[in-house]
């Protein structure tokens, strides 16, 4: 199959001719020429096209073109002029049937093409529903239901019209935000940022949204703790992993118009197990061994305060030296506390009553006291990290009213397993570091030397009848469950009031047992090699219903006629409406409706049939 081109070209113009013209269009339709493209085979005809153009000649305006602006009318009161195809001012616009600017000879060239619609300037006919619609079949009854209406009103009008101004509103963006420099604060309030003397923020690493940020503002009076990870490959050069003392040692402003320097105090970090572990489980080509000496691994802030202000600021930095052998994860950490003198600052959880997702306030007695008095502690679930084992995971406070479940693995060897008792001591030991406490606060507020203010924490231990065997240790404390009772003690400002009431502690014993199946021996044959077990803690809150009154009565539960809470008619209720506690209207008002209700009643028990016998008996025993 061949193509061909066919490229014809016009060497005239597309003007109208005046006269004495020549090379130009003596009529509007300026060439009309037909093309037939036949297919033979042969001799014998298989197929034709035919091929028409029509070239119109170029029109100009009747009336030249002005700078006048168009005056369009008020399209509230009626549709855009009456022609809103009419898009170019002084000029005939194709197909716009209504435009006045083209010329009778324009609008033969397109009549037959107009747009349709309103925009067309071709409105509806007049609706059915109009008075003016009437036709001889119309029935008799169209007069009284049809609708008077001016033609100017037709369903169209409101799709073009000016409308009032509207403001832009401003939308999400995903740019970032251009945020105004802080201004400095000449004394600090709770929740308020630390400055430096050069009026700048002073910030911690801190971990938001997931990630950790390395210039994240202090707040006054805002404890914090937080770890971040790092996957080195390079000895890191910059902050905050790599920095001097003199770095560190920022001038704060104090809020009281003085300044405060940080101490900076050195810990040097042996065994890094806690900070480092591998960031990957294989690895793939060969890695040069890097000695990264003096890395930051952990920079614990103390901050003491008086009044409105700060009067001394210490740093307490752990360094090590950090070996890289290929990808390494680094666990770094930071914190911050605020000390009054030699205590710190303690915040609650509600006020009075626990607010939902706050800490749980947990206490261990102070013996040191004649007087009773409790030392505010947390109670926690595990919070694992890297490869989840024990040794290197954290812990994390429980949160009021939220149930969870966290754990830890913990790597036993067949070594392990011939020293039972030692295993289940620490299994306990590892259980017992997440709960040091002895009381729990029934309250997000509570007072530290009121007794009433604090419960016990009652331990509970389940029995476990198996026996050690070889290769299996029993009565192991794998999983504590924590159970939490709390009650609803009134309203404030409609926020439920949540105290605790009770809280009960459960180990719950298993049997750990070494695996050596699966045709893998080597486990058993090996007392170093090690597997995993879990170690588990859980934490349920658990809601008392409120008690509402005494319970009820075998007469109460069982007849159930006057009860209004149980049925739709409440006759107790039935003269509400003219008591006093009744407040949807005027307590006049209700009463002498209550009357006139009461003297219908009569009338109709007079006028009723009851009254009417009763009379014809007394008619009759009268004769």
């Amino acid at each position: 199959m061949n193509a061909l081109r066919v490229h014809l070209g016009l060497n005239r113009s597309l003007q109208l001719c005046g006269e004495n013209e020549t090379d130009c269009c003596p009529k509007p339709l300026c060439v009309l020429e037909s093309l037939q493209v036949s297919a033979c085979v042969g001799n014998t005809f298989k197929a034709s096209l035919l091929i028409q153009a029509k070239i119109y000649a170029l029109l100009l305006p009747a009336n030249p073109g002005s700078d006048n602006e168009s005056v369009i009318p008020n399209q509230v009161y009626q549709p855009l002029g009456s022609c809103p195809c009419d898009l170019t001012a002084q000029r005939c616009n194709i197909r716009c049937c209504c435009d006045k600017d083209c010329s009778p000879e324009e609008l033969k060239l397109f009549e037959s093409h107009c747009l349709p619609g309103p925009f067309g300037g071709q409105l509806s006919q007049v609706p059915d529903y109009q008075c003016s619609a009437q036709k001889e079949d119309s029935p008799d009854w169209f007069p009284f239901l049809c609708v008077i209406s001016p033609p100017e009103n037709n369903p169209y009008l409101g799709f073009f019209y000016h409308g009032d101004k509207i403001i832009a509103k401003p939308r999400p963006s995903f740019e970032v935000p251009i945020l105004s420099a802080p201004i400095p604060v000449i004394s600090y309030s709770q929740g308020s940022p630390i400055f430096t003397i050069d009026d700048q923020l002073f910030t911690i690493p801190q971990m938001a949204l997931g990630h950790c940020v390395h210039s994240a503002p202090v707040a006054f009076l805002e404890n914090f703790s937080f770890k971040c990870v790092t996957r080195l490959q390079s000895c890191p050069t910059g902050y905050p992993l790599q920095m001097l003392p003199s770095d560190l040692m920022t001038q704060v402003n104090n809020g009281q118009g003085g300044e405060v320097t940080v101490e900076v105090i050195d810990e040097l970090i042996q065994d890094l197990a806690g900070f480092m572990s591998s960031a990957e489980s294989v690895t793939f080509g060969t890695y040069t061994v890097q000695e990264c000496a003096n890395v930051n691994l952990a920079l614990d802030y103390k901050f003491y305060w008086k009044g409105n202000g700060i009067t001394r600021i210490t740093l307490t930095r752990s360094v090590g030296k950090v070996t890289l052998n290929g990808k390494v994860a680094l666990t770094t950490r930071y914190s911050a506390v605020f000390l009054s003198g030699d205590f710190m600052s303690e915040s609650n959880s509600g006020n009075p009553g626990y607010q939902v997702t706050r800490p749980i306030i947990a206490g261990i007695e102070d013996a040191s006291n004649d007087t009773f008095s409790v030392q505010r502690t947390s109670i926690n679930l595990w919070k694992p990290v890297s490869e989840g084992l024990c040794s290197t995971s954290g812990k994390q406070p429980i949160l009021f009213a939220e149930n969870s479940t966290s754990g830890c693995q913990l790597p036993i060897s067949m070594d392990n397993m011939t020293k039972c008792d030692l295993l289940r001591e620490t299994v306990l030991s590892l259980q017992a570091n997440l709960i040091r406490a002895t009381y729990v606060a029934k309250s997000g507020n509570p007072n530290s030397q009121t007794k009433a203010d604090w419960v016990d924490i009652n331990f509970m231990n389940s029995s476990n009848t198996s026996a050690d065997g070889e290769g299996s240790c029993s009565e192991i404390p794998s999983h504590i469950h924590i159970l939490i009772w709390s009650l609803v003690n009134g309203m404030i400002d409609g926020n439920a009031q949540r105290n605790i009431q009770t809280i009960q502690v459960r180990y719950t014993l298993s049997t750990w047992t070494f695996e050596c199946g699966g045709g893998d021996f080597s486990p058993c044959a090996d007392p170093t090699e090690t597997q995993l077990f879990p170690v588990t803690a859980s934490v349920t809150f658990i809601d008392i219903p409120v008690n509402t009154g005494p319970p009820k009565t075998r007469f109460q539960i069982n007849f159930t006629e006057y009860d209004c809470n149980r049925n739709d008619v409440c006759w107790p209720q039935l003269a509400f409406p003219v008591t006093k506690y009744y407040t949807g209207e005027p307590q006049y008002q209700s009463l002498a409706k209550g009357l006139i209700l009461v003297f219908f009643f009569i009338a109709a028990s007079v006028l009723g049939t009851p009254w009417r016998q009763i009379r014809q008996v007394w008619n009759n025993s009268a004769r």
